[in-house]
């Protein structure tokens, strides 16, 4: 495993090098989201009996992480195909499995980063419950795997940053942005509701939550059942490409 150690130190230590854009910068995005929208809406709406701002929190927090870990593998993978770099990677005796692991748990702690981060800077303004530590590590470490395996798909289909940018602008953002992060699924209409569940992030967020307050829009069961699934099919749709050696060997 000594491959797998290195790539995901090399993976780590790249992201950490710039950590004032790729850790601290998100942290200050989420907190701006809870200012601005908790001091428009926080009079007006209560989530489960849960003052907005703690309702908000979890959500920032998750969908912070989740962004996070797909950008940090498919920006890895891109700029190591554009530069050409990628070659020093591709020609140690490293497994596909390898591979798959080393850049998908660099995501994963990119993200886990990130959401810690968050927790701590909005922590001040509205201190959220925690009723189920164990649902929330779950969540919080199965939502970065999924993305940091999708971030890698992204980074494999695309030729160049425009097309990532494109797969990151039109698929990864309105699957975060609307999975519940600032609202309840109940408070849409039935329509959209029905819409919402054919979302997997949504379950991710959903089940993330139960744990903060015990309350979530669907049973936390349905909502691992459906983001343990998701891992399992983008790892394995992700080991596939990687087995094959699509736009990266060949």
């Amino acid at each position: 495993m000594l491959g797998f150690r290195t790539l995901l130190y090399k993976e780590v230590l790249r992201f950490w090098k710039v950590s004032f854009q790729t850790v601290a910068a998100p942290v200050l995005t989420a907190m701006l989201y809870l200012m601005i929208f908790s001091h428009v809406l926080e009079a007006h709406v209560q989530v489960h009996g849960v003052p907005y701002p703690a309702f908000l929190i979890p959500g920032l927090v998750m969908m912070s992480a989740l962004q996070n870990a797909f950008a940090n593998s498919s920006s890895s993978l891109i700029q190591s195909k554009v530069t050409g770099s990628v070659v020093f990677v591709l020609l140690p005796p490293i497994s596909y499995v390898e591979f798959f692991l080393a850049y998908v748990m660099a995501a994963m702690l990119r993200g886990l980063m990130v959401g810690t981060g968050v927790v701590l800077g909005t922590v001040w303004f509205a201190m959220p419950d925690l009723q189920a530590p164990l649902w929330v590590l779950t969540f919080l470490v199965l939502g970065g795997f999924i993305m940091g395996a999708l971030g890698m798909v992204a980074g494999i289909w695309a030729d160049k940053f425009d097309q990532l940018a494109g797969f990151q602008n039109f698929l990864i953002m309105p699957l975060t942005m609307l999975s519940g992060v600032f609202y309840s699924i109940h408070s849409l209409p039935e329509f959209w509701q029905q819409v919402s569940r054919f979302n997997p992030v949504f379950y991710m967020i959903d089940g993330f939550r139960f744990g903060f307050f015990g309350v979530s829009d669907v049973a936390p069961e349905t909502s691992l059942a459906v983001v343990t699934t998701s891992f399992v099919l983008v790892s394995a749709a992700t080991l596939a490409l990687l087995r094959s050696g699509y736009k990266l060997r060949s």
